[in-house]
C-alpha cells in the first residue's frame, strides 16, 4: 500500500486526513459502502447519482492504494468485482462522523434562514 504517496510531507494531521479523502465522491464512497457494506461497481454507481464511471474507478482505485477499500476480484464468467471498507476505512468513516454531524446541522441552519428570506 502506497499511503501518502501522492503527497508529503503533511504538515499536519488534518492535512494528511484530508489528503485522503480529498475529491467530492471520496467521502460519499466511504458513507455508501459503511450503509450498505459490500457493492459491486454498478451498485456503487447507482447509489452516487452524478458520478462519472471515470471519476469512480479513479477515486476507488485511490482509495485501495491508501488502504480504505478493498476489492475482490471473483473469477467468474463474467468476471466479478466487489468493493468493501477496510479497518483502516471504517476508522475513517467513524473519524468522519463528527463533520457529517455538522453539515447536518449547516444544511438545517441555511434552510432555516431562507425560509425567513422567503
Amino acid at each position: 500500500m502506497a499511503t501518502g504517496a501522492r503527497r508529503g510531507p503533511y504538515i499536519c494531521g488534518i492535512d494528511a486526513a484530508m489528503d485522503v479523502v480529498s475529491g467530492k465522491w471520496k467521502s460519499l464512497i466511504l458513507w455508501e459502502l459503511a450503509n450498505y457494506g459490500t457493492r459491486r461497481f454498478g451498485e456503487l454507481r447507482r447509489g452516487l447519482p452524478g458520478v462519472s464511471e471515470k471519476m469512480l474507478i479513479q477515486h476507488l482505485r485511490e482509495m485501495e492504494e491508501d488502504g480504505l477499500v478493498h476489492r475482490e476480484v471473483y473469477r467468474e464468467v463474467p468476471p466479478r468485482v466487489e468493493y468493501s471498507l477496510t479497518e483502516h476505512g471504517t476508522s475513517l468513516n467513524e473519524a468522519l462522523r463528527s463533520l457529517g454531524t455538522w453539515g447536518t446541522a449547516r444544511c438545517e441552519r441555511l434552510a432555516a434562514e431562507e425560509s425567513l428570506v422567503s
